[in-house]
């Protein structure tokens, strides 16, 4: 495949050699937070199609910003990749981004899916969704996130820390339709029903579930997909133990987050750039982020995993996904005051 990838820990005169021709008219250097193996049949397809090259530098979303800040207007960075509205916010917020005006992204993206002014798309959702254990918990008990701080769920509810930027993004959400005031007696009665100090990754909160540790998990939906799929037959066990609740089916619609990129305020080869956001949002590349990463595409009528489909449309919380982050330094105040660790 016509790609160069390197990943933040190599020595900075390898990352310089890899983009010394960044301003080349046939290359597009991606500056990516996403580690799946779907994005690296993108980026062959992307070369494919267009015979433009890609080169990828990976690390995580704060190593990649403080790359680009330190690396200031040399950067050889055309694109972004993050998960999260929170952290594609944050680098708005940097001033990483440049705004674009692409009639394609505008038409086939939801306005939900993208930043007021274009400094960033959204190109696949993710559903914070609830797990229950199918042997011992009757799902017409819960409904929505809300009913996560009911007190008749004490000592059953197993979600992550609260420095997790999922769990942000919830709450930021929660900001956003119940007010500050509204959104930390929420999470002051999600601390209270706690099965345990919130640790581990989103998976581990599936497991506890299937375990029975937990009453209730809180993660997102592509995770148990892969358990699901894993070569693990343990995973595949538990993952059959626990069911799957989209909330607030009667009312917003469940909380989704984003998949996304921008296009870097410095970069060397914008027009690829944007032709490479461009791609994301094609037919093409909507149904591999859909098939082989399990994500939610954002565009209508994308064929999806067979689990995917299995679980038939569903609600979406319609709040655009720039709010997730400007509601993201609220969150985390809440989140310091009601001890949620």
């Amino acid at each position: 495949m016509n790609k160069t990838r390197l990943t933040v820990s190599v020595a900075a005169i390898m990352a310089g050699a890899a983009f010394a021709s960044s301003a080349q008219a046939n290359e597009v250097n991606i500056y990516s937070a996403r580690h799946y193996d779907s994005d690296e049949i993108l980026y062959q397809a992307f070369t494919e199609e267009t015979g433009i090259k890609v080169n990828v530098l990976e690390g995580d979303s704060d190593q990649l910003m403080q790359r680009m800040r330190r690396e200031g207007i040399a950067s050889p960075a055309d694109i972004m990749l993050a998960v999260d509205a929170g952290r594609l916010w944050r680098a708005e917020q940097d001033g990483l981004f440049q705004a674009v005006d692409s009639e394609e992204l505008n038409e086939r993206l939801p306005e939900s899916m993208r930043h007021p002014e274009g400094k960033w798309f959204g190109f696949s959702q993710r559903a914070r969704v609830i797990f229950y254990n199918r042997d011992n918990f009757d799902p017409s008990q819960i409904t929505s996130y809300e009913d996560l701080a009911d007190p008749q769920f004490e000592g059953q509810v197993c979600i992550r820390s609260s420095n997790n930027i999922y769990n942000q993004s919830l709450l930021a959400a929660m900001i956003e339709h119940h007010g500050e005031e509204g959104a930390q007696e929420w999470a002051q009665g999600v601390v209270n029903n706690l099965a345990r100090s919130p640790e581990g990754g989103d998976t581990d909160q599936i497991l506890g579930v299937a375990s029975g540790e937990c009453g209730l998990g809180v993660a997102n939906h592509y995770y148990y997909v892969r358990l699901l799929h894993s070569d693990n037959e343990s995973d595949r066990e538990a993952a059959r133990k626990v069911g799957v609740i989209f909330p607030n089916q009667e009312d917003r619609g469940t909380h989704v987050n984003v998949g996304g990129a921008g296009l870097v305020a410095n970069a060397q080869n914008p027009e690829n750039g944007i032709r490479f956001l461009e791609f994301l949002a094609s037919d093409e590349a909507q149904e591999v982020l859909a098939e082989r990463n399990y994500e939610f595409p954002v565009v209508e009528g994308i064929k999806k995993n067979p689990v995917l489909e299995s679980w038939g449309d569903f609600t979406r919380d319609d709040i655009n996904m720039n709010i997730l982050g400007e509601n993201n330094p609220e969150a985390i105040r809440i989140f310091d005051r009601v001890d949620w660790r």
